[in-house]
């Protein structure tokens, strides 16, 4: 009981000190898109500076351990669809730790959030509504020139969190993406974030250690010919093989 109420009291903390911090630090990123936006038309210093913000809350919650894996394999320069299995809301903040250049394709909701979302569109990340089949086509065309720009994203292949444990279905889109603008796929395998706090909560359950291991690039070479479905479910087989090994 006393376990509970100490957990309850720290998270309403956290919760207020994340709200408070995020209105200083969204200051601070619109001061840096207005003063680099003439000659960062990528954004990247913004998304590192987001990436900073995002990952904070990782380093300061003394109940979060993680261990980070394979960051090497991410190279700077290059251009890539990155794709992570999703288990919480927490991925988000454990992935901003790549401190690599990429844009986020997210839903459409998370665009709406106070700040959060005001960032996400600061930043040009990619917004899709899951209900429309033209926001769909519309998030891809996007997509498409995102990478032709040499702008990496970053997508969840699961396409919500997938709270069964493991690795839940793949849609396609992700790999569609790679096969059409010929660029590697660097998949991340997550875990430990289900159990950080757990959907619809905001209460944490206690301390909790993440993993996060990003995996060798897959070339363009290495699937060239073969079609989106082919390609993700052998993708999905690899990452299930490396979940089981955990």
């Amino acid at each position: 009981m006393l376990k509970r109420l100490v957990l309850i009291i720290f998270s309403v903390l956290y919760w207020i000190w994340f709200v408070l911090t995020n209105i200083g630090c969204f200051a601070i990123a619109l001061i840096i898109w207005i003063a680099t936006l003439p000659f960062d038309r990528k954004l990247i210093i913004l998304h590192q500076f987001s990436c900073f913000w995002g990952h904070s809350y990782i380093w300061l919650n003394p109940l979060w351990s993680l261990k980070m894996t394979g960051r090497k394999n991410v190279k700077w320069g290059r251009t890539y669809v990155i794709i992570s299995n999703h288990q919480s809301m927490v991925d988000i903040l454990v992935l901003y730790g790549l401190f690599r250049h990429y844009k986020w394709v997210s839903k459409k909701e998370n665009f709406n959030i106070p700040i959060i979302g005001w960032l996400m569109r600061l930043n040009r990340y990619i917004e899709i509504d899951r209900g429309s089949r033209g926001s769909y086509l519309k998030m891809m065309r996007k997509i498409k020139d995102t990478l032709r720009s040499g702008n990496s994203v970053l997508m969840f292949p699961e396409g919500t969190r997938y709270l069964g444990g493991g690795i839940g279905p793949f849609r396609d889109g992700a790999f569609r993406m790679a096969l059409e603008n010929q660029v590697g796929l660097i998949p991340v395998k997550l875990n430990g974030t289900a159990n950080t706090i757990f959907k619809g909560k905001i209460i944490m359950t206690g301390k909790e250690r993440i993993t996060a291991k990003i995996l060798p690039e897959i070339s363009y070479e290495s699937f060239r010919g073969k079609t989106p479905k082919e390609l993700m479910n052998e993708v999905r087989e690899m990452m299930i093989e490396e979940y089981k090994q955990l």
